[in-house]
């Protein structure tokens, strides 16, 4: 095992003497090339071409010397410090920090970032890095190669957003751009880089430009509860929107950040409102125009993002990106089969009556599905005389795909 691992991080300024020092008693030095070719590196030194930094730490692991781990901007910031410190590999770490990336990027801009919230993006993560940046004004994205602004700039059709790319931070080649989300796919970037991804609607309900307590969005902005009644909305909601019923189908969807919520049959907006308040992208879709408007208004009201889309399901669902739940709030058994083909982890749909309940039931459970119903039934009282003032009656259904779960 390694004598000692030390992990230097470099923002392109020269290297603390503490850096210098580490560096110069290496017997193996790892990183990416421009790392590698750093004048301070030990000509005897083993170098180590830093690609899978799992593979890199079974080799310091197994060297007998003292390592050094060279990484661009902070390395316990997203970096190699998480992977080292892996109980597998036995290493005792220590960081020289630098300016990480994202810092670096928003000085580029000009801009703060407390209130950003960070994602990474590789292949297998860049859909929900892209529906972090769908849900939120400020988003930066650590890329990497097949994950990079033009990707996400190609995900992101339908909604207009600014990227701030900043290539190569720290080098002689670092260059900054800012383009539209839908001019970014036109051009090649150059790795590694960090997107800046800004804009969308606010409102009342967004967070406001003075400082906050906490970093990303504030999880206190706006009323607090996760359904809110009628009155809240403007009243004269669908009877597929009460607040009992949203209430249980928010529960059983659990939208959660990174995921994609389809809300088919949308009315007031109050319920796809309510899952983008949780952090969640959300689609909200209703064949009404009216419908439509008064989504758009709710939610900038409440200061969250939502992608509307005007058309009749299910047709107008085909060219929507995958979704991760679905609620279901009209079209009925036809609608939640084809929702169904398009396989997300979770499904809520209501029938007014037993006969309809078990038509959609059973569709989803020929899907694949595991399906629960429950008969939920409300009753208000007026509080001054302690008399019934509305009841609602629905069947609440709810289908988990057992493969993807959770």
């Amino acid at each position: 095992m390694a004598d000692r691992v030390t992990v230097i991080g470099w923002d392109g300024s020269p290297l603390t003497a503490a850096a210098r020092s580490a560096l110069g008693a290496a017997t193996l030095v790892a990183g990416a090339a421009h790392h590698l070719a750093l004048p301070e590196v030990p000509p005897a030194a083993e170098r180590v071409r830093l690609g899978s930094v799992a593979l890199a730490a079974r080799r310091i692991a197994a060297h007998r010397g003292t390592a050094v781990v060279l990484a661009d901007g902070d390395p316990g910031f997203f970096g190699v410090v998480r992977t080292l410190r892996a109980p597998e590999f036995g290493l005792e770490v220590e960081v020289v920090p630098a300016v990480s990336s994202v810092a670096a990027a928003f000085a580029r801009a000009g801009m703060p970032w407390d209130d950003a919230h960070v994602v990474v993006a590789h292949p297998r993560t860049l859909r929900r890095a892209v529906n972090v940046c769908r849900a939120h004004t400020k988003v930066a994205v650590l890329t990497s190669p097949g994950a990079g602004p033009a990707e996400l700039g190609l995900l992101m059709e339908g909604i207009h957003r600014t990227f701030v790319i900043c290539e190569e931070l720290g080098t002689s080649r670092e260059q900054v751009t800012v383009v539209t989300s839908e001019k970014a796919a036109d051009h090649s970037w150059r790795d590694p880089n960090v997107v800046i991804v800004v804009g969308g609607s606010t409102g009342p309900g967004a967070p406001g430009d003075a400082a906050g307590w906490i970093a990303g969005r504030d999880p206190a902005a706006g009323p607090r509860g996760w359904s809110l009644p009628a009155e809240a909305y403007g009243g004269d909601l669908g009877e597929g929107e009460t607040e009992l019923l949203r209430t249980a189908q928010l529960a059983r969807l659990g939208p959660r950040p990174g995921d994609l919520v389809w809300d088919i049959g949308c009315g007031s907006g109050a319920f796809a409102t309510e899952a983008a308040r949780g952090g969640a992208a959300v689609i909200a879709v209703d064949q009404a125009p009216d419908a439509c408007a008064r989504t758009e208004a709710t939610a900038r009201h409440f200061g969250v993002q939502l992608q509307i889309v005007h058309g009749t399901a299910p047709h107008v669902l085909e060219n929507l990106p995958e979704p991760d739940v679905v609620r279901v709030g009209g079209g009925g058994a036809a609608v939640v089969s084809a929702v169904a083909d398009r396989r997300p982890q979770r499904i809520v749909a209501h029938a007014a009556t037993r006969d309809a309940a078990e038509l959609v039931g059973r569709d989803l459970t020929e899907h694949g599905y595991r399906v629960e119903c429950a008969l939920l039934q409300s009753v208000g009282l007026d509080t001054k005389a302690w008399t019934e003032t509305e009841r609602s009656v629905a069947f609440l259904l709810s289908g988990v795909l057992p493969d993807r779960a959770p």
